[in-house]
């Protein structure tokens, strides 16, 4: 709460040295023959401020009529968030080798790396990059964000779009596998690009998360889908996920099997379109890593957000003055009847 006008607040001072000045002063004298109808008469602070009752109800009146003059205010300060949000197209891999378990060096033995799949300690890395693409759109409430799924040819699921739950359904419906067994990075690049090119924001930025190689004879390649999206502003990030120690599970004669899975993203390439178009190539080998690196991203990408300030005032003066009307008429009614002194 503050007020208009402080100042006027010094006023209370002096009306506060008046009612000093009139509890203390001494009442005119009578001679009379005798006192003893008085004897109950304590001269006490209660009898005192009970036979100035009036008086005190138009002081207090008088005093909140000041307070009402200096014009109390309530203020609610609300802030409108204006943000200038990014263009963003997620771009992911979803081969069948996305299915592969890349096991952290704590796990020794082929016993703990089963149990640790059985319990859920260990995902493969479709799960863990769609965990850590969830978090990441979450925290970028502002951002139109759309999605590419791609394996031998791409899937543009989604433009970019402030509807992120709907991103969030697309990306659970989307399993490692469903696109086709090999992996072209070109034309989900290119797809990227087509959505994004158009779009108004000043930033522009693509994401790319890829277990592979480029194996598919595309129309272009990579690196010229690369400077195509430099061409139109668009920054590409590249991800290399899996580690040397990757396992995927396949059906054997004896059962279920932990396999090793030689094939490894291409880091040349990767690093080459990155630089290409300014952006920036990261590595995730396990699930700790990819969750660095999308934390990486995310502060490199800020969203751009003002925060006005805006103070909505209540005035407090009208109840204020109710209330002291109100003294008044009831120190009136009283020094008129109950109070009524007669010379």
């Amino acid at each position: 709460m503050i007020f208009a006008y402080p100042w006027l607040l010094l006023l209370l001072i002096p009306l506060l040295g008046l009612l000093f000045y009139v509890l203390r002063r001494k009442n005119p004298t009578i001679i009379i023959s005798s006192i003893k109808p008085f004897s109950t008469c304590t001269g006490s602070a209660r009898t005192i401020i009970f036979s100035n009752l009036p008086m005190l109800l138009y002081f207090t009146a008088a005093a909140i009529l000041i307070i009402a003059a200096a014009r109390p205010q309530q203020g609610n300060d609300e802030f409108k968030q204006r943000a200038e949000g990014i263009d963003i197209m997620i771009i992911l891999d979803v081969s069948p080798s996305m299915e592969a378990f890349d096991v952290p060096e704590k796990y020794s033995s082929g016993k703990e790396v089963v149990a640790a799949i059985n319990s859920g300690k260990l995902k493969p890395r479709i799960d863990i990059a769609k965990e850590e693409i969830k978090k990441f759109i979450g925290a970028r409430p502002n951002d139109r964000i759309g999605m590419v799924f791609f394996s031998t040819l791409p899937y543009p699921a989604c433009p970019p779009t402030l509807d992120h739950a709907w991103l969030f359904t697309h990306l659970e419906m989307r399993d490692a596998g469903s696109l086709g067994e090999q992996t072209g990075i070109a034309s989900p690049i290119s797809s990227a690009v087509n959505r994004l090119k158009n779009c108004e924001s000043k930033r522009k930025v693509a994401v790319v998360f890829t277990d592979g190689r480029n194996n598919v004879n595309a129309q272009i390649t990579p690196l010229q889908a690369a400077k195509l999206a430099k061409t139109f502003d668009i920054t590409i990030y590249t991800v290399g996920i899996g580690s040397k120690n990757s396992f995927i599970i396949q059906e054997g004669f004896f059962g279920r099997q932990l396999v090793p899975l030689k094939d490894e993203f291409d880091e040349k390439l990767l690093k080459d379109i990155a630089e290409t178009t300014g952006g920036r190539y990261f590595t995730a080998a396990d699930k700790e890593g990819l969750k660095k690196t999308m934390e990486e991203i995310d502060k490199l990408e800020k969203t751009s957000v003002e925060q006005p300030r805006y103070v909505d005032y209540r005035e407090l003066a009208p109840p204020l003055m109710t209330t002291a009307l109100g003294l008044i008429f009831a120190g009136f009614i009283l020094g008129a009847t109950w109070f009524l002194k007669v010379p």
